[in-house]
């Protein structure tokens, strides 16, 4: 006889029924306030050939057999931002996208590496209008009134006591230093993208959303990911999060349209994950072939469904609110 694996009971669900109930409803409301502004709902393949390239999204890999006489590589999304762009680019006005997508990440209290993801990318939206429509969707969802709006500067300037776009290294390491909790041995004195994040997750992040929504919005140029910067003293990149008591809930940007620039980009990503001890990712992508043929303005934004369940259930573990999370998958 074949035995089974686990335990006699890890073949239940983690979620109770009266959260699963909550989450299918959830869906229900995104799914109408989508539908109302115009939206189209679309799917894009989990498994692709490209995947974004990012300093700290690890993607999981899977060799998928020879491919015209070559192996071929394929990649599980850890967002479905690029093939959604190339719907831009090919005509696409307004669309949605409730994907499962995956990460490399150790499973924790927030995390499953497995987890549902919410992108919307509109045709000819500015900056003001992606945020302001990431409020209304987080206010309808979970009745917690419009967002406020908090600048990266003005909140480092609350929580931390510096500027971050004109404090030095230095300064950056020495406001860290003064944490409860200490730094990464790991974290290089000339990483000052890297002192900087460590500083919002230490300092900023806990403080953000607690009494109502908040969008943290104008980060320095070198944390814009897939957004553009805006020119100017500094220059700042047109990126937007937003936070729910004290949570990331979903990361907005005015979206880059140069592909020389995501090139160069790219490229150095690949070069802070070698750094890291991280796998280089492929470079090249059919994004950057859409992106050379006409990427259109837009403000896309993903939001974490698991996490806003969590909210809405007062969930303390997002085991709590999918039904087999990764150790029962």
């Amino acid at each position: 006889m074949r035995r089974s694996r686990g335990t006699p009971h890890d073949f239940l669900p983690t979620a109770s029924w009266q959260n699963l109930r909550l989450r299918a409803g959830l869906l229900r409301q995104l799914r109408e306030f989508f539908h109302g502004h115009g939206f189209l709902e679309v799917e894009t393949p989990i498994l692709s050939a490209d995947t974004v390239v990012d300093r700290h999204l690890d993607p999981f890999s899977l060799d998928a057999g020879p491919a015209g006489g070559r192996p071929h590589a394929l990649w599980l999304q850890t967002s479905p931002e690029f093939a959604m762009k190339r719907l831009l680019a090919a005509g696409a006005e307004a669309i949605y996208q409730v994907s499962r997508v995956f990460r490399r990440e150790e499973q924790g209290r927030l995390h499953n590496p497995e987890f549902t993801l919410v992108e919307w990318y509109r045709r000819g939206d500015d900056f003001q209008a992606g945020m302001q429509l990431t409020s209304d969707l987080c206010r309808v969802l979970l009745d917690r009134g419009p967002a406020q709006r908090l600048s990266y500067a003005e909140a480092f300037q609350r929580y931390v006591g510096l500027d971050p776009h004109a404090a030095n290294t230095e300064a950056l390491i020495a406001a860290a230093r003064r944490c409860d909790s200490p730094p990464p041995q790991s974290l290089a004195k000339e990483d000052r993208d890297g002192w900087l994040d460590w500083l919002l997750a230490e300092r900023v992040q806990g403080r953000l959303g607690l009494e109502r929504p908040l969008l943290l919005y104008d980060f320095p140029a070198g944390q814009a990911a897939l957004a553009r910067i805006r020119p100017g003293e500094p220059p700042l990149a047109e990126r937007f999060e937003l936070y729910v008591a004290g949570w990331e809930l979903a990361n907005g940007y005015h979206e880059l349209l140069d592909a020389g620039e995501l090139r160069r980009r790219n490229a150095r990503a690949n070069e802070l994950r070698r750094g890291d001890g991280k796998t280089a990712l492929p470079e090249e992508s059919r994004l950057l072939a859409a992106m050379e043929r006409g990427l259109p303005p837009a403000v896309g934004c993903a939001l974490g469904f698991d996490r806003l369940v969590m909210l809405a259930a007062g969930a303390g573990s997002i085991d709590e609110v999918i039904a087999f999370p990764w150790d029962r998958a």
